[in-house]
């Protein structure tokens, strides 16, 4: 079986085996759990391919995980420089430890702004997560309709490194890759007002194609994509 691995998983594989190698000089039931906990680095970062729902208004999943809340009225991250007076719908996703991290555009557009704010590292399944732990905050600019959608990549109770490899001034396709949280974090989606989530409170979602919500509100046929 032929298992794709993000780049940002070879050193730290790399240092599991070693460790494991280590190990096995002093005791066989070390080497056993070094040998385990390897494998798992190696299913953490897999990278699958997804096959993508492509539409104009289409705004998909960033990230696999649970929907751990859904918040009406809610305030998008301050440094990303919008109307303070604008409320948004966030859909929170919040990603285990057996999770795939990799991290996908929600839709097709530029980046408007990109933010990196330092934190705390509390439960990322605690509501509190979303204004207290470190985070890094992009506004995408919808393609067709300019409807700006928040996205936030926040660190967790284990994750202590948030890998984000979009700039200001970047172009993506929806479901094109742009970063990964390690290990164990929370990804939130913020929807503008009137534009009503597809998806409920603990729905499993599979990042780069459960669709999140729909901006133009329409029944168009949606194609798809393997990428």
């Amino acid at each position: 079986m032929n298992i794709k691995i993000h780049k940002e998983g070879y050193a730290l594989i790399a240092a599991f085996f070693i460790v494991t190698l280590v190990l096995s000089f002093f005791s066989n039931y070390l080497a056993v759990l070094g040998l385990i906990a390897s494998v798992w680095c190696i299913f953490f970062f897999r990278d699958p391919n997804r096959v993508i729902p492509v539409s104009s208004g289409i705004v998909i999943s960033p990230a696999d995980g649970i929907v751990q809340s859904i918040v009406e009225n809610d305030i998008p991250p301050s440094e990303l420089c919008l109307d303070p007076e604008l409320r948004m719908t966030r859909i929170s996703i919040f990603l285990d430890i057996f999770n795939v991290h990799v991290n996908r555009a929600p839709i097709t557009g530029k980046v408007e702004k990109a933010h990196y704010r330092k934190g705390k590292f509390i439960n990322a399944s605690l509501d509190k997560a979303s204004i207290d732990n470190e985070r890094q905050s992009l506004l995408f600019s919808h393609a067709d309709t300019g409807y700006k959608i928040p996205c936030v990549q926040i660190a967790g109770l284990v994750a202590r490194r948030i890998v984000c490899n979009a700039a200001e001034g970047d172009e993506f396709q929806v479901g094109d890759r742009f970063g990964i949280i390690r290990f164990g974090s929370r990804v939130d989606v913020y929807l503008p007002q009137g534009i009503r989530p597809r998806v409920h409170v603990n729905q499993t979602m599979v990042g780069g194609e459960t669709v999140l919500a729909n901006l133009l509100d329409d029944d168009r046929t949606i194609q798809f994509v393997e990428k």
